[in-house]
């Protein structure tokens, strides 16, 4: 979404957004001296709560709901994203109608800039953010269609309860050219996407470095262990299970993503998952009490996950976690293969130079071997 400030400095209202690999900001409009600061950065506020309020509907699709009857998720989610085209019209308003009712919260968020506007009583500021605020809605139909360039970029950081067929293409090609990623995978792509097609290539370099080791491909997901997450591996032991029995790879991870999404909404979404966790926890506490007696571990002590990715950003989230799963497996294949002559550092056909060719031409192959079941 996008940010709004207030440049003191520059007496300047700004627009700000995150590219993947940083923040880009524009100057949206100049102020006037007169105006009071108190006025000026309650419009800014009420343009981010309007941009977030609205970009909600691109993260949070009508299309992604289960149900779509009248007053359904689905229904107010439609009725949301049908909001859009009254935004405008509100704020070029020159009065507030009193015999309306506002019903959505994108028509109370414009409604609010609107007002705000209305109270700095500048016609040329109202035309500047009226432009900037048609931009911002071009910007999130343009990420609805699966391009993500220019200020539809800021989609990158982004989790989404769904994912373009297009932009998932897009994150494998991406991928086959660099199946460890490269920085065009945090930049271009819609990082629920870009999950999907790591998810697939995860379990192609999990399945060749099992292969090549003689391990089980959970003993190789163990090996992904990081320390700063300790809960990285439960995801990636997750998605390696259930693609081993066959699960298409955006089955499996989509309920991951759209679970976070859920719990950093306040809700949680079935009980069977919540129940396994409590069941471990209540393990865990009691082979604690009974190895060590004289351990102090109750209920109240024990601090319940209940979800293995970051709620606040579980797309990105779990693309970080699926490329350090990559590095993993290839670690693990380099250090299975048998030590041989050494050569040459500056040598090109040197052996470590053969092996990762050899680790990425078998992930190559295991993936096209396996396409079928990416979408």
């Amino acid at each position: 979404m996008t940010r709004y400030a207030i440049d003191r400095a520059h007496n300047t209202l700004l627009a700000q957004w995150s590219t993947g690999i940083g923040d880009t900001a524009i100057v949206v409009a100049r102020l006037t001296h007169d105006q009071l600061h108190q006025n000026t950065r309650r419009l800014a506020a009420e343009l981010t709560r309007l941009s977030h309020v609205c970009w909600r509907s691109y993260t949070h699709p009508a299309s992604s709901a289960d149900r779509h009857s009248p007053h359904s998720l689905g229904w107010h989610r439609q009725q949301e994203r049908d909001a859009f085209e009254k935004i405008l019209p509100t704020l070029i308003a020159t009065t507030r109608p009193t015999d309306q009712p506002i019903g959505t919260k994108v028509e109370r968020a414009a409604h609010a800039v609107a007002h705000a506007l209305r109270v700095l009583g500048t016609s040329q500021l109202t035309t500047h953010v009226t432009a900037d605020v048609a931009a911002e809605l071009a910007a999130i139909e343009q990420a609805e269609r699966g391009d993500l360039s220019e200020r539809a970029q800021q989609a990158v950081a982004l989790s989404r309860e769904d994912a373009s067929p297009l932009q998932i293409s897009q994150a494998d090609r991406l991928l086959h050219d660099n199946p460890f990623g490269s920085q065009d995978l945090f930049t271009e792509v819609d990082p629920t996407a870009a999950a999907i097609a790591a998810a697939h290539w995860f379990h192609a370099a999990v399945t060749i470095t099992a292969q090549h080791t003689g391990m089980h491909p959970i003993q190789v997901v163990a090996s992904a262990e990081q320390h700063d997450k300790p809960l990285a591996v439960e995801s990636l032991t997750d998605i390696t299970r259930a693609m081993d029995t066959g699960a298409r790879t955006r089955h499996v991870v989509m309920p991951l993503i759209r679970n976070a999404l859920h719990i950093a909404d306040g809700h949680l979404r079935g009980i069977l998952e919540v129940q396994h966790r409590i069941t471990a926890a209540q393990k865990l506490m009691g082979k604690a009490h009974t190895e060590h007696p004289g351990t102090d571990l109750g209920p109240d002590s024990v601090y319940l996950p209940l979800t293995s990715l970051d709620p606040a950003r579980p797309a990105p989230d779990l693309l970080d976690n699926l490329l350090h799963g990559i590095h993993t497996c290839w670690h693990l294949y380099q250090h299975h293969t048998g030590p041989q002559r050494p050569t040459p550092a500056n040598v090109e056909n040197s052996r470590p130079q053969q092996l990762r060719r050899a680790f990425l031409t078998a992930t190559r192959e295991e993936a096209a071997a396996q396409s079928e079941r990416l979408l």
